[in-house]
């Protein structure tokens, strides 16, 4: 997962290189065998000539062993792609592709049962008007980190950071149960990664963020 793009270098774990979800992963192949068993029934030899010989050859053939597959874990399903620019506090940006969930349906779904983003870095939920509500992790079987920005003060300006939090998957068959995180404030965009990785794509305090428009797609783009 490597897909961020910056304006200057910045140090990321998942590696400024994408350029995997900004601008954001054996071959087997085992040979059919078989085996062969050789049973010599008699061999008789008298002054050294050979009065008998009796060879009797089985071959037995093995089932031709499956092609592995490498294990990817479940990635999200139905949903588009976005480029979300990320500004520190100190003007560095950053171009990250996010999932995007921006229906309804979409936000209702979420990550739940994900284990692997595949390229994008995270999952954007984006609203048309500033809310309030709290995320929990009902059938969310991966830690996550949240972020929340405020609505932007204009097309080409991000919205600020209100808040952050980190979030552990609840267990729970009844969703009732599960820990209730609130941001800090109002929101119109809320990015979910991997636990702890928040940083690695410029989530850090005083940053800023904005979908780039026109930029939705099935995929990441390619670097």
């Amino acid at each position: 997962m490597t897909r961020v793009r910056c304006a200057v270098d910045l140090a990321l774990s998942a590696a400024c290189v994408v350029g995997l979800v900004g601008l954001v992963a054996c071959s087997p192949g085992a040979d059919d065998s078989s085996a062969t068993a050789a049973t010599v029934a008699a061999s008789t030899v008298t002054s050294s000539t050979v009065v008998s010989t009796t060879v009797v050859l089985t071959t037995v053939a093995s089932e031709p062993v499956a092609d592995s597959v490498p294990d990817v874990g479940v990635v999200p399903e139905g949903f588009s792609t976005v480029l979300v620019e990320i500004t520190k506090a100190d003007g560095t940006t950053c171009e990250v592709c996010m999932w995007l969930a921006d229906s309804n349906e979409e936000r209702q779904q979420g990550l739940m049962g994900v284990t692997s983003l595949g390229e994008p870095e995270g999952m954007a939920f984006v609203w048309e008007q500033p809310r309030a509500g709290a995320f929990f992790m009902f059938q969310t079987v991966t830690p996550l980190s949240i972020a929340w920005f405020a609505e932007p003060p204009g097309d080409s300006a991000g919205g600020v950071l209100v808040s952050t939090a980190d979030m552990d998957p609840c267990l729970s068959e009844d969703s009732g149960e599960c820990e209730r995180f609130p941001a800090g404030g109002e929101y119109v965009l809320a990015i979910e990664v991997f636990q702890g990785d928040l940083a690695s794509i410029g989530i850090t305090a005083g940053a800023t963020a904005r979908l780039l428009a026109g930029t939705e797609a099935a995929s990441c783009p390619l670097t």
